[in-house]
């Protein structure tokens, strides 16, 4: 029964954000937003200010923050068309990175891998699944080992750039095997992952950011993004 009357709740949530966006639609704004995003999803026309302005005024009136991590809310903003709602998603996941456990990495992974794009996957790789891979190190070899050296696009580019945010706590070894896994890679959103990855790296050792390009064939673009902080 607790089950039947959280899962009402789940709704009530979801319904009361979906009304909320609804009212505050913006016409003009939704064809340049979809066109900025190569007309990959439709967009309700809410930009990024007016929609935290939003999602604060959902979070003080429901009260979702104030409880356990709502895996269903998110697969429910998720599977709704304009993208603004899996920006919502995202925003709650952020909100809740301190309650996310091991299982929840299931999640990131159905999330990466479903409407994907930079645009969310920018998000889900350094902030949740790289909070879960710091709790949790034993999903390295378990599961984004996998991500790395197999076929899915975003997969590797999450795999790479999980690290983003880890400054002295990289594994430099790691980062730099699954670089060079991929450093082949023809697609511009691989070679862009590496160079950010190697930008980001750069900031806490460029010595040794610096000897690993010199001494790996890299894209001409990785190396330029990751070569951006580094003093010759």
């Amino acid at each position: 029964m607790g089950f039947d009357v959280e899962g009402e709740k789940n709704m009530d949530d979801l319904n009361t954000l979906i009304t909320l966006f609804t009212n505050n639609r913006n016409p003009e704004n939704a064809g340049p937003m979809q066109k900025y995003m190569r007309d990959q999803f439709p967009f309700l026309g809410i930009k990024t200010p007016k929609r935290k302005e939003l999602l604060k005024e959902f979070y003080e009136n429901s009260g979702i923050l104030k409880k356990e991590f709502q895996p269903h809310f998110v697969l429910s903003l998720w599977q709704l068309d304009e993208r603004e709602y899996q920006y919502a998603a995202l925003h709650y996941i952020e909100k809740s990175l301190k309650k996310l456990q091991k299982e929840d990495l299931n999640l990131m992974e159905k999330l990466i891998t479903t409407k994907s794009w930079w645009d969310t996957v920018d998000v889900i790789a350094p902030k949740p699944v790289g909070k879960i891979a710091a709790d949790n190190p034993e999903i390295i070899p378990e599961v984004i080992e996998g991500w790395a050296y197999g076929n899915h696009l975003w997969l590797r580019r999450s795999a790479i750039l999980f690290q983003l945010k880890y400054k002295a706590q990289t594994n430099e070894e790691l980062l730099f095997r699954y670089i060079k896994q991929n450093a082949e890679d023809k697609e511009f959103f691989i070679q862009k992952a590496i160079g950010w990855a190697l930008r980001e790296y750069s900031k806490t050792n460029p010595k040794s950011v610096k000897e690993f390009i010199e001494s790996t064939t890299l894209s001409n673009l990785s190396v330029r993004e990751g070569s951006k902080y580094i003093k010759d």
